[in-house]
C-alpha cells in the first residue's frame, strides 16, 4: 500500500532543536518532520503510526528548551514524543488509552487541545464528556479523568490564553440550532467545571471555529460564515465577511494580532486584530489570493506559509508585499502531490505497451483533477529535432575536466554530424576538423590529455578537444574493416572481420596497438567500461560472440581469456556492459530478442555467477550507463526502453515512458543539465529523467469535481461525471457528463444534466446484436425535499465524430448507483433493487432499454460487481449478498449472503466463491460461499474468512495491473486487484498460498515482539478488525510493510527475531526473499511513496498480503517496482496455484527454439516412474529441466508463469515451480549412475536446502534446473521420482508448451 498523500494536520515549532524551526505534517496514518532551511523545507523523518491521527500539537513543558509532540488517534490512544538529538530518533515520553467503555462518540469528530501553560491536555471524545489529562510539576502526565459537559452538540473547544486557572471556550449548538460560546474554568481540585469569566450567545448560524488569541490580547475569535467576532471578558468586536466556510487558520505573529484564514473556495484572507497596547479596537480582513483548498495552514517564517490540503495538492507559498498583475499576493513556491480523495478510477493501457495505468478522479471542488499514475520513469522533453536514421549518439567535452558536455556526435549510415551548444544555448551544427564526417561513426569518447577519439570502419582517430585537429590515427589493416568498437578515456578495443580483436592504448597524442588476438568466431559486441577505482582504465574486457553464442571476459592489456560463458539458444548478444551498482560489479548482456542476462562479476578472477534472465522487450537492446544524483544507472534502449538500477543490492528494472528508443547517451550541458540525448522514431530528443524509483504522475486539472470515470478503447476517449460549484449562481452545483480525448485529455464534448440531477455511475459497453459501443450513465435527482431519491435516469450515449450523441434514455424510480455490463445486457442498482435491462429494437429502427427482471431485498444497493451469471451486491448496511441470473426463468435470485451488518464502501470478486469487501470503519474483509456444502442453510450463508483493519476508507476496487504485460504473455490470467482511498492511497491486493502465508505469519508474529510502534502503539491492535459492535484479531491478512522492514533492522534485532523463530538470521533472510521478496515485496518498493497490493488466485483458502510500496525507500513520492519474479501454474481459474519462488533464475539456459545453426548436443536418458526410458538430445549449456520440457517429458513445474513486476509480464517457457531459482524441489531427478553424478558440479548449499524438501531423496539426487548439459555427461541416465513436493492437485498432469 502506498503512503497517504492527503494532509490533515500540521504544526510549527522547535522539535529537533531549540534553534531549528520544524514543520510537522500529518497524513492520516503517518507524519513527517521537516526542517526549515534557507534552501526550503528539508525532510528529516517520515514516521508510520499505528493509528489514524486525530490531533497533532506541539507544546513545551515547563523547564524544557524544545517542544514535545502530542498525538491522539481516532482509536482513543495518545502519545507524547520527544526528539533525541543523539540518536536522531523520536522517543516516547508518555502514552495511554483514553477510551471509555460507555459513551457516544462525537458526531463532529474528536477534539484535542493543550493548555497554553501546559497544565492540562483536554480531549472531547464522547458527547457530554470532556476528558482532562493533567501535567504534574515536572511536566509528566498524570491519570486522566472525565468532566461532565452540559453542551451536547459541541462544534469546537479551545483553551484560552492568559487565564490564572485553566479555562476553555466551548462553541456549541442548542436544540433550536442557535450557536453560542460559553467559558469554563477547570478545577483540578474538584475535577469539575466552574462557570467561566464570560459567554456569548446567538452567534452567526454558521459559526464553527474558535481561534484562541495569545497574550497580551487574549480572548477568542469566533469564525462564522458571514461574520467574525472577537470576544473576551473586556471586549466584543465583529466584522462582516463575504459568505464563506473557513476550513483552516494559521497564526502569523506570536502576539496573535494576525491570522491567515483559508476557506472552502481556496481563498486565503489575512485577518488583523487592531489594538492599542492590550486593548482590542477592531478587526480587519483582506483577501490575499488563491491556493489549494486548505485543511491546515502553518506560517513558517519570512512570509513563507505551508498550505496542507485534503482536496488538492499541498503547497509552500510566499506572501509578497506587492500584488501581481492579477491582484494576488500569493506566490506558489512548491507543490506536493496529493492523489486524495480518490473517488473513482479506471485501469487502462493508454500507450498500448501492455502496461496498465491508473487514471483517478482525484481532489474535490475547484481542486478536482484527473491523475494518470503509471509505474516507471518519466522523460521530460526539453527539446527535439527531426533526425531520421540515427545509428548512434555520443556526448563529448571540450576538456576532460569540464563540468559540462560541449558536443553531441550523431552518426548516420553514411555521415557523422557534430552538434554543439552556441551562446544562445541552442544546438547547432559545427565541425571537429579531425573527425571524418562523410562516414558512419562506430564509437566516440572523451580521452585523456584533452583529446577525443572517433572510431570508424577504417580507422581510429585521436583529435585535440581544444584545437579540434587530428593528432594521431590508427588504420585498419588492408582488406579488413572494423565491425564493432568501444573505448574509454585511455583504451580502445575493436574487432575487425575474421574474428580479429585489437587492443589500443591512448597516450598524449599517441595511439599504441598493444595486443592483437585471433578469435575463432566473429565478434558481435564489446565493452571496456571501467568498474574499478580508476575511472579512465579498465582491467577487463567483455566480448560477445557470434556462432557459439557466448560472452567472454579478457584481461587487459594482454587479452588473456579468463572466462567463457555459453549463453545458450540461438540469439546472439547485441550489447554487453561492464558496470557496478552499490559496490557490486556486474556484466549485463543484451540479446537480439529483447532479453537481458545479468551476472555478478568477480573482477579479480573474471568469474560470472548468479545468472539471471529477464525480458525487456522484443527487439535488440543497446546498453549505456548514465548518472543520476551521483548514482550509476543503465539505460536499455529498445522497443520497450528501461532503466536498470540497484536498490538494497538488488537489480531493479523500471520501464521508461517512451516508445522504441534506438540509442541514448548522457548529455549534461549548461542549457540542459543532467539530461539525456535520445534517438527515437526519427527524431533526436533532449530530456531530463524523473527521479529514479518514482511513480510517474501526470496531473490534468479540470477545475471541478470528477466523481465517476470510464474509458472506451474503441473511440480512444474517457467519459466522466463531474460537478462544478457555482457560488454566485442560483443553483450552487451543476452536473455534467464530459467526453475527453485519451491522448491529450482535452474536452471533446459536454452533456449537461438536469437541475438537481447527479451523475452516479458510468460504464462503457455493448449489447447483444448491436455492433456499437456505448457509454451508459446512471443518474439521480437529488431534490431538497426528498430524504431519498425517487427518480433517476439511465442515459445511453454513442460517440460520433468526437461528440456525445444521446440515443436512448430510461427513467428509473430511484438513484442509479451502479451500472454493469451483463451478458450483453445492462444491470443497474436502483435504490433497493437490482434491475436487468435488455437492449431492444423498436419498429422505427431505434433502440430502447426494456426491463427484463429484477431483485428486491436490499436497503440500498450501492456497489455491484458481476462475474458470469453471478452478481455481488454491496449494501449500505447489509454487507455482501450473492445473486444469480437464471436464463431459463429470466429471473435473478439470491443464493447466499453475509448476515453480519457492515456499512459497505466497496466490493470486489476474487474468485467464484470468494469476495472482498471494504467497510466504513476502515476494514477489509473476505467472505466465502460454500457452494459444495451439504445443506441449503450452509450454502446460503457466506462465511467471513478474513478480517483486517487497513486504516483507510476504500472507495473502489478494480481488477488491473500497473506492470507491463508483454503481448505474448499469458499472465493476464493472473488477476490483480487495485484499490483507491480517500487519503490518496493506491493499493494492490495479492493472495498467498498456505505454506507461504504460514511462514510469513510466523515472521510477522516474531517481529511484533521486537519492533515497537511509535508512541508505544500496538501493531496487533492496529491491524485488528474493529467496528462499532465488535473487534477481532486480524486473520488471513499480513502486513507487508512490517515484514519488509525486517531488512532495515539492525543485526541485533534481526537475531532477536530469528531466535524467536528458531531460525538463523541468514536462513531467515534467504527464506524471506524466497517466500516474499521476489514476488510481492519488490513490487511495493516503488509503491514506496504512493502505493499497492497484488491479487493472485489460490485453490481454497486465501491469505492476503497487505504490503506497502513504502518498503525500502523512505522518501516521498515513489511507487511500484520489482526485479522479482512470480509464477503460477496454468489451471482453471479456481484451481490456480502459486509456487514458492522468490528469486530470479540462478542457472538456466536461454535456448529459444528458433531456427539457426545446429548446436552441439549430448544424449540424455530419462527413466519415468514406470521404468520406461526416454532418449533425447540436449544442447550443450541447456539445463535438464528445460530439456525435459522441450521434449514433453512430465518433469514437474511445466506451465508456470512469472512476471517481472517492475516492467512486465511474460510467459516463462521453461521453468520449475520456482523459475529455476532454487526455491522449490519440483524438478528433482535422480542420477542413476554414480560415475555421472561425480562428473557434475558440486550442489550448492541452496540446492541442498531444497533437496532436503524433496520426496524420495537419494545420495545421487539433484535438481534438474541445476544440471547443465556438457560433453562429460553424454549418456547420463536420470530417474524421475514418482512424486514431487508441490501444491498441485493429485492426478493433475501439466501439459508442456
Amino acid at each position: 500500500m502506498s503512503k497517504p498523500t492527503s494532509v490533515t494536520h500540521s504544526c510549527v515549532g522547535n522539535l529537533t532543536s531549540p534553534q531549528e524551526l520544524n514543520l510537522i505534517v500529518a497524513k492520516c496514518t503517518r507524519f513527517e518532520i521537516h526542517l526549515l532551511t534557507p534552501q526550503g523545507l528539508q525532510a528529516i523523518l517520515d514516521v508510520p503510526l499505528y493509528g489514524r491521527i486525530a490531533t497533532l500539537e506541539l507544546f513545551r513543558p515547563h523547564g524544557e528548551t524544545q517542544d514535545f509532540l502530542f498525538i491522539a488517534t481516532e482509536g482513543y490512544k495518545f502519545c507524547v514524543l520527544q526528539w533525541d538529538s543523539d540518536s536522531s530518533e523520536l522517543i516516547t515520553r508518555a502514552m495511554g488509552d483514553v477510551s471509555d467503555r460507555i459513551g457516544r462518540q462525537t458526531d463532529n469528530g474528536q477534539i484535542g487541545i493543550i493548555d497554553p501553560d501546559c497544565r492540562f491536555i483536554g480531549l472531547h471524545l464522547y458527547d457530554g464528556l470532556f476528558k482532562v489529562v493533567p501535567f504534574d510539576n515536572k511536566g509528566q502526565l498524570k491519570e486522566a479523568y472525565n468532566i461532565r459537559l452540559e453542551e451536547l452538540q459541541v462544534l469546537d473547544i479551545k483553551f484560552l490564553y492568559g487565564c490564572a486557572k485553566p479555562t476553555i471556550a466551548v462553541l456549541y449548538q442548542d436544540n433550536k440550532d442557535a450557536r453560542h460560546v460559553k467559558t469554563y474554568e477547570v478545577s483540578q481540585k474538584e475535577k469539575d467545571f466552574v462557570e467561566g469569566p464570560w459567554s456569548q450567545n446567538n452567534l452567526d448560524n454558521g459559526a464553527d471555529l474558535l481561534i484562541p488569541v495569545p497574550s497580551p490580547l487574549c480572548g477568542v475569535l469566533i469564525i462564522g460564515e458571514e461574520t467574525i467576532v472577537y470576544c473576551s471578558a473586556n471586549a466584543l468586536k465583529a466584522i462582516p465577511i463575504r459568505s464563506s466556510i473557513t476550513k483552516a487558520y494559521g497564526r502569523v505573529d506570536v502576539d496573535g494580532s494576525r491570522y491567515l484564514l483559508g476557506d472552502h473556495a481556496g481563498l486565503i484572507h489575512l485577518l488583523v486584530i487592531t489594538h492599542e497596547k492590550e486593548k482590542v479596537t477592531g478587526l480587519k480582513i483582506e483577501l490575499l489570493g488563491e491556493t489549494s483548498i486548505a485543511s491546515t495552514i502553518s506560517y513558517l517564517d519570512n512570509a513563507v506559509v505551508f498550505i496542507g490540503s485534503s482536496y488538492g495538492d499541498s503547497q509552500l507559498i510566499k506572501l509578497n508585499m506587492q500584488p501581481d498583475a492579477n491582484g494576488s499576493y500569493v506566490e506558489i513556491i512548491e507543490q506536493y502531490v496529493n492523489l486524495g480523495p480518490i473517488v473513482d478510477f479506471c485501469v487502462v493501457d493508454l500507450e498500448r505497451q501492455g502496461q496498465g495505468q491508473v487514471v483517478t478522479c482525484s481532489g474535490a471542488y475547484k481542486d478536482g483533477s484527473l491523475r494518470i499514475v503509471r509505474n516507471g520513469i518519466g522523460i521530460n522533453e526539453q527539446a527535439s529535432v527531426e533526425l531520421p536514421g540515427i545509428k548512434g549518439i555520443w556526448s563529448l567535452k571540450s576538456s576532460i575536466d569540464d563540468a559540462f558536455d560541449t558536443f553531441l556526435v550523431v552518426s548516420f549510415i553514411s555521415e557523422t554530424r557534430i552538434l554543439a551548444m552556441n551562446i544562445e544555448d541552442e544546438l547547432e551544427d559545427t565541425e571537429i576538423e579531425g573527425f571524418l564526417s562523410q562516414v558512419q561513426t562506430l564509437f566516440c569518447h572523451d580521452a585523456v590529455y584533452n583529446q577525443l577519439v572517433q572510431i570508424t570502419s577504417n580507422s581510429v582517430r585521436l583529435v585535440s578537444s581544444t584545437t579540434r585537429e587530428l593528432r594521431n590515427k590508427w588504420d585498419a589493416p588492408a582488406g579488413f574493416t572494423v565491425n564493432v568498437a568501444t573505448a574509454n578515456a585511455s583504451q580502445v578495443l575493436l574487432a575487425t572481420g575474421g574474428g580479429h580483436l585489437v587492443y589500443i592504448e591512448i597516450g598524449d597524442g599517441t595511439l599504441t596497438e598493444v595486443k592483437h588476438a585471433q578469435l575463432e568466431y566473429e565478434v558481435s559486441c564489446l565493452d571496456i567500461n571501467p568498474t574499478g577505482d580508476n575511472p579512465n582504465y579498465s582491467q577487463l574486457a567483455a566480448v560477445g560472440m557470434w556462432t557459439d553464442i557466448s560472452v567472454r571476459i579478457f584481461v587487459l592489456p594482454d587479452l588473456t581469456l579468463i572466462t567463457k560463458e555459453q549463453l545458450g539458444g540461438e540469439i546472439i548478444p547485441r550489447s554487453v556492459l561492464l558496470c557496478a551498482f552499490e559496490g557490486i560489479s556486474y556484466l549485463l548482456c543484451a540479446l537480439g530478442d529483447g532479453h537481458l542476462l545479468n551476472f555478478q562479476l568477480d573482477t579479480s578472477t573474471g568469474e560470472l555467477r548468479d545468472r539471471k534472465k529477464v525480458s525487456l522487450g522484443t527487439q535488440p537492446i543497446t546498453l549505456r550507463t548514465f548518472s543520476s544524483k551521483s548514482a550509476t544507472h543503465v539505460f536499455a534502449a529498445s522497443d520497450r526502453p528501461s532503466v536498470i538500477y540497484s536498490n538494497n543490492k538488488k537489480l531493479i528494472y523500471s520501464n521508461v515512458n517512451l516508445k522504441e528508443v534506438s540509442h541514448m547517451c548522457p548529455f549534461n550541458s549548461g542549457a540542459f543539465p543532467d539530461s539525456l540525448a535520445i534517438a527515437r522514431e526519427g527524431e533526436l530528443t533532449i530530456g531530463t529523467i524523473d527521479e529514479i524509483q518514482k511513480l510517474h504522475i501526470r496531473t490534468i486539472p479540470i477545475g471541478e469535481h470528477a466523481r465517476r470515470i470510464c474509458h472506451q478503447e474503441q473511440t480512444r476517449t474517457f467519459a466522466i461525471c463531474s460537478l462544478r460549484n457555482q457560488p454566485s449562481a442560483e443553483e450552487s452545483e451543476m452536473h455534467f457528463v464530459r467526453l475527453l480525448d485519451d491522448r491529450d485529455f482535452e474536452f471533446l464534448a459536454t452533456y449537461p444534466l438536469d437541475a438537481f440531477e447527479y451523475g452516479c455511475s458510468i460504464l462503457s459497453g455493448s449489447f447483444t446484436d448491436d455492433k456499437n459501443v456505448y457509454y451508459c450513465v446512471g443518474t439521480s435527482y437529488v431534490l431538497p425535499e426528498e430524504n431519498e431519491p425517487t427518480k433517476g435516469r439511465i442515459l445511453v450515449f454513442v460517440v460520433e465524430e468526437g461528440k456525445l450523441q444521446l440515443v436512448a434514455e430510461k427513467e428509473t424510480k430511484g438513484s442509479v448507483y451502479s451500472l454493469n455490463a451483463f451478458n450483453g445486457k445492462l444491470l443497474a442498482a436502483i435504490n433497493q433493487k437490482i434491475q436487468l435491462y435488455k437492449w431492444t429494437l423498436r419498429d422505427d429502427g431505434t433502440r430502447e432499454l426494456q426491463s427484463e427482471c429484477g431483485h428486491h431485498g436490499h436497503i440500498l444497493a450501492l456497489y455491484v460487481q458481476t462475474r458470469g451469471d453471478f452478481i455481488v451486491v454491496g449494501d449500505l448496511m447489509k454487507s455482501i449478498s450473492l445473486l444469480i441470473y437464471k436464463h431459463e426463468e429470466g429471473a435473478i435470485e439470491e443464493i447466499a449472503r453475509d448476515y453480519n451488518a457492515s456499512w459497505m464502501t466497496a466490493v470486489g470478486i476474487l474468485d467464484d466463491d470468494t469476495y472482498l469487501g471494504a467497510d466504513n470503519c476502515y476494514n477489509l474483509f473476505t467472505v466465502k460461499r460454500h457452494s459444495e456444502a451439504a445443506t441449503d442453510e450452509e450454502r446460503c450463508r457466506m462465511e467471513v474468512v478474513g478480517e483486517y483493519h487497513i486504516g483507510e476508507f476504500v472507495n473502489r476496487f478494480r481488477h488491473g495491473s500497473l506492470v507491463t504485460r508483454l503481448p505474448d504473455s499469458e499472465t493476464s490470467q493472473i488477476p490483480t486487484m487495485i484499490f483507491g482511498t480517500v487519503n490518496g492511497v493506491i493499493g494492490v491486493m495479492a493472495s498467498l498460498p498456505q505454506e507461504q502465508y504460514a511462514f510469513l505469519e510466523k515472521l510477522q508474529t516474531s517481529m511484533r515482539k521486537v519492533i515497537k510502534g511509535v508512541g508505544g502503539l500496538s501493531h496487533e491492535q492496529w491491524r485488528s478488525f474493529k467496528n462499532e459492535k465488535r473487534s477481532a484479531d486480524a486473520r488471513s491478512f499480513l502486513d507487508g510493510d512490517l515484514i519488509e522492514s525486517f531488512m532495515d533492522l539492525s543485526r541485533r534485532k534481526m537475531e532477536e527475531i530469528s531466535k524467536g523463530m528458531d531460525v538463523q538470521v541468514e536462513e531467515l533472510c534467504k527464506r524471506r526473499n524466497i517466500w516474499w521478496g521476489a514476488k510481492i515485496i519488490m513490487l511495493f518498493r516503488r509503491l514506496s511513496r504512493l502505493g499497492f497490493r497484488i491479487a493472485k488466485e489460490l485453490p481454497k483458502e486465501r491469505h492476503f498480503s497487505v504490503c506497502g510500496r513504502r518498503i525500502l525507500q523512505r522518501s516521498y513520492g515513489q511507487y511500484l517496482h520489482s526485479s522479482a519474479v512470480t509464477q503460477t501454474q496454468t489451471r482453471t481459474f479456481r484451481q490456480a496455484l502459486f509456487s514458492n519462488n522468490h528469486n530470479l533464475c540462478t542457472s538456466f539456459s536461454t535456448s529459444s527454439g528458433t531456427s539457426g545453426e545446429e548446436t552441439e548436443k549430448i544424449n540424455v536418458i530419462f527413466v519415468d516412474k514406470d521404468g520406461e526410458e526416454i532418449h533425447i538430445k540436449v544442447p550443450i549449456g541447456m539445463n535438464i529441466l528445460e530439456a525435459a520440457h522441450e521434449n514433453d517429458i512430465e518433469l514437474e513445474g511445466t506451465l508456470f508463469f512469472h512476471f517481472i513486476l517492475s516492467f512486465g509480464l511474460f510467459l516463462s517457457k521453461y521453468s520449475g515451480a520456482c523459475e529455476c531459482s532454487l526455491a522449490c524441489s519440483t524438478c528433482h531427478v535422480i542420477v542413476m549412475d554414480t560415475e555421472y553424478y561425480n562428473k557434475l558440479e558440486e550442489p550448492t548449499d541452496e540446492e541442498n536446502d531444497m533437496l532436503d524438501l524433496a520426496f524420495a531423496l537419494t545420495e545421487t539426487s539433484r535438481l534438474g534446473c541445476q544440471v547443465i548439459a556438457k560433453p562429460e555427461i553424454d549418456g547420463i541416465r536420470l530417474a524421475i521420482p514418482s512424486a514431487t513436493r508441490n501444491f498441485a492437485v493429485d492426478g493433475f498432469v501439466p501439459k508442456p508448451h
